[in-house]
């Protein structure tokens, strides 16, 4: 059957809180879609969590990590997708299954990549440590208004890709969601289409996040530089896939 939307849902141990976000996504999507469970080990109880619940109403395919940790995983999950939008969705998001529909929308409509933002109009961040909240805003407001991302969250990792993305723009990070901001500040640079739409972030309340910002900073640093090269050397020159 032919799905519209495949959701790589990259989970390491996120037991307490995958079943809230199942049953998120159960209720709140309409289109048709997938959930790729991208996980790393057979005793992660991420997969003991949801093969003993109730059975949903979409199809849940479990991805064994082909490589090392989140990048692996997303990487492994890209590989396995065959939707023309591919959404990378964190494992302890419930709310923002809301606004799949309308991100599937827009990336049909033409946009190669769509952003949710917690830092636009109508978005927000809860109970955000207060530093990583600095420096992650700090990194948008430059970003957006110095290097001209038509995005005011580029760290965001929940996020839409276009097929065309995911085939033709190829990925030089290896660690962690570096991957992400690369294909966001190349995206930029080929001038495909990105759009945002305002998105919420609650920061969990079961489990222990795996977002690891200050081992990642020094790899997104990088894309950082490269997305203001594009705006202020005029590097336009991106190698694609054939």
């Amino acid at each position: 059957m032919k799905v519209d939307i495949d959701l790589i849902i990259p989970a390491y141990f996120e037991g307490e809180s995958i079943v809230d976000v199942l049953s998120s996504l159960e209720k709140y999507v309409k289109n048709r879609f997938r959930v790729l469970i991208c996980y790393d080990t057979d005793d992660d109880n991420t997969l003991t969590a949801i093969k003993s619940n109730r059975k949903y109403e979409f199809e849940i395919i479990y991805v064994k990590n082909e490589g090392i940790g989140l990048h692996g995983a997303v990487m492994t999950g890209f590989h396995k997708s065959i939707a023309d939008s591919i959404i990378m969705m964190p494992a302890d998001d419930s709310w923002n299954a809301r606004i799949i529909d309308q991100m599937h929308k827009m990336q049909i409509e033409g946009s190669d990549i769509v952003c949710p933002s917690r830092f636009m109009k109508h978005g927000s961040v809860e109970g955000y440590p207060p530093l990583k909240l600095i420096i992650v805003r700090a990194a948008a407001i430059l970003m957006h208004k110095f290097a001209l991302l038509p995005t005011r969250d580029p760290t965001n990792g929940f996020r839409c890709f276009s097929r065309r993305v995911i085939e033709k723009i190829p990925v030089e990070s290896t660690v962690g969601g570096t991957f992400s901001i690369e294909l966001l500040v190349k995206c930029h640079r080929l001038g495909w289409k990105i759009s945002e739409i305002p998105s919420r972030w609650i920061e969990r309340d079961k489990g222990k996040s795996k977002f690891k910002l200050w081992n990642w900073i020094p790899f997104y640093l990088k894309w950082f530089l490269y997305s203001f090269a594009t705006t202020f050397l005029f590097q336009k020159k991106v190698k694609l896939r054939k």
